[in-house]
C-alpha cells in the first residue's frame, strides 16, 4: 500500500500534513493553534480559549455573521476547541468544498479582533465561567489540576477565572494571538477525498505570506504532586473522591497498554462498574487519564451523597481495586474485550475524514509524524497482560499519590 500521507512545511514554517482517502466522498480540514492554558501566565488564564472565541467574531474579509453564514453555505459541520495544550479549529464538508473550507479557516487565523466584539465576548465567556461553577464534577476537575499541578501553569482552567478574563484587555489578547498563532507553531491538517498539491498550492496562497515568530517559548515539564486537600462546596448534595497518579503522556510508548490498563479498571463493563457501582458503593465511579504531550495523570474518581462509612466503605474498595490490578497480573479476556472494543472504534473512525482529522492532529502533535489506522492497530495488538503489568510497574496506583475530595462536606475531618 502506498504512502497516503504528504507532508510539506512552507518557507514560513506552517506544517502541512494531508492524508488522501480515495474511498471517501468528503474531507476535512483543520488548523492546530500549538497553544492553550499551559501556555498562559496567571494575569492571562482563559486568553487561549478567549482567542478561539474571537476568531469566530470577524476578519478583514468577514464580519461574524458572514463567517457564520459561510459554514453553513457549504454545508460544514465545524467546531473549535481549546485545551490545556492546543486550540484547534476544522470542518468536515463534502469533497469538491475543501477549498472554500479551508480559506474560511484560514481567514479566521487571522482575526480582526474588532474591540465591540471583544467586550460582548467577554460577558459570555464569563457566563460560561459562571455556569462551570454549577457542575460538581468541572469544579472537582479543576481543583484536581490546581492542586496536582500546582506551581506549573497546567494548574490554569482552560476558561480562565473571573478576574483574569474580566480584567484582559484587547491589546493583551492581540499580542498573546501574534506570539502564539504564528505559522511555526502551527499545523494545517487535512484528511479525505483531495489533491495534495492543490492543497498545498492553496496553503501558500492563504498563508505564506504569515510572518513566523522564530522563537517560541519553551514548555517545562511539570512536577506531579503528592498530598491531599479537600475543598467544601455547601451548594452540592454529592462529594466527589478523586485519587490522582502519575501516568504516561500522548507521546510515551506505554499509552496504548496505559489506555487498556485503564479501560479495565475503570471503563464501562469494568472492575469498577462491577464491584463498587453494581454493588450500591456509588452511582458513579471510573478510571480516567488525562494526557498531555510530556506527561499524563490516571485519575480514579467516583461520587456518592454517602455518610462517613459510606465514603470511607466507597475509598476502601477503590483501593482495594486499585493494588489488585498493579499486584495480579489482569485476565487475558479482559484484555481481549478492551482490545475488540478499540479494533471496532478504529474501523469505524478509519472511514470517516474528520475522526481520522483528530486522531492525525494528536499524533503530529504529541508524536510528531501521523500514523495509518492500521499502525494505530499493530499499537492496539500489542497490548498484553504482560504489557500491562509493566505499566503498572512503572506507573502505580497504590502508592501515595494525590487525595482530592470536593462537596458539601469537610472529609476527611480536618483535610482543610
Amino acid at each position: 500500500m502506498s504512502d497516503p500521507y504528504t507532508l510539506h512545511t512552507l518557507d514560513n514554517g506552517l506544517r502541512i500534513v494531508i492524508e488522501t482517502m480515495p474511498g471517501v466522498n468528503s474531507a476535512a480540514a483543520g488548523f492546530l493553534a500549538r497553544t492553550g492554558a499551559r501556555d498562559e501566565t496567571r494575569e492571562l488564564a482563559g486568553v487561549s480559549h478567549f482567542l478561539e472565541h474571537m476568531c469566530f467574531k470577524g476578519t478583514s474579509k468577514r464580519d461574524w455573521h458572514e463567517i457564520s453564514v459561510a459554514f453553513d453555505d457549504l454545508g460544514s459541520m465545524y467546531n473549535a476547541f481549546t485545551s490545556a495544550d492546543r486550540t484547534f479549529y476544522f470542518g468536515w464538508v463534502p469533497q469538491n468544498q475543501i477549498s472554500a473550507q479551508i480559506e474560511i479557516l484560514a481567514d479566521m487565523m487571522r482575526p480582526a479582533i474588532p474591540e465591540e466584539e471583544f467586550a460582548m465576548e467577554k460577558k459570555v465567556i464569563l457566563e460560561e465561567i459562571a455556569m462551570s461553577k454549577d457542575s460538581l464534577e468541572h469544579v472537582a476537575f479543576e481543583f484536581v489540576l490546581e492542586k496536582v499541578f500546582e506551581g506549573h501553569a497546567l494548574r490554569w482552567p482552560v476558561l480562565g477565572y473571573d478576574d483574569t478574563v474580566g480584567n484582559l484587555t484587547r491589546d493583551q489578547l492581540h499580542a498573546y494571538f501574534e506570539s502564539r498563532y504564528a505559522p511555526d507553531n502551527m499545523i494545517l491538517i487535512v484528511a479525505g477525498n483531495v489533491d495534495p498539491a492543490q492543497i498545498i498550492g492553496q496553503a501558500e496562497q492563504l498563508c505564506g505570506s504569515w510572518k513566523p515568530s522564530g522563537e517560541l517559548r519553551k514548555r517545562v515539564t511539570p512536577s506531579i504532586n503528592k498530598g491531599s486537600a479537600s475543598q467544601v462546596v455547601s451548594r452540592f448534595n454529592q462529594q466527589v473522591i478523586a485519587m490522582n497518579f502519575p501516568a504516561p503522556g500522548g507521546s510515551d510508548p506505554m499509552h496504548d497498554s496505559a489506555e487498556a490498563a485503564t479501560a479495565i479498571l475503570g471503563g464501562s463493563n469494568s472492575r469498577f462498574y462491577w464491584n463498587i457501582v453494581q454493588t450500591g458503593l456509588s452511582p458513579h465511579a471510573g478510571a480516567y487519564r488525562l494526557d498531555f504531550d510530556d506527561c499524563g495523570l490516571t485519575i480514579l474518581s467516583a461520587q456518592t451523597d454517602a455518610d462517613d462509612d459510606g465514603l470511607n466503605k466507597l475509598v476502601d474498595a477503590m483501593r482495594k481495586e486499585a493494588h489488585a490490578i498493579c499486584t495480579e497480573k489482569v485476565r487475558d479476556e479482559e484484555v481481549q474485550r478492551v482490545k475488540n472494543k478499540r479494533r471496532t472504534t478504529l474501523a469505524v473512525e478509519g472511514e470517516s475524514p474528520y475522526h481520522r482529522l483528530v486522531q492525525i492532529m494528536d499524533d503530529v502533535d504529541y508524536r510528531g509524524a501521523p500514523r495509518t489506522v492500521a499502525q494505530r492497530l499493530e499499537s492496539v495488538e500489542a497490548v498484553s497482560a504482560d504489557s500491562i503489568a509493566e505499566f503498572y510497574e512503572k506507573y502505580p496506583i497504590d502508592t501515595d499519590g494525590f487525595f482530592i475530595s470536593v462537596g458539601p462536606r469537610e472529609w476527611p475531618a480536618g483535610s482543610n
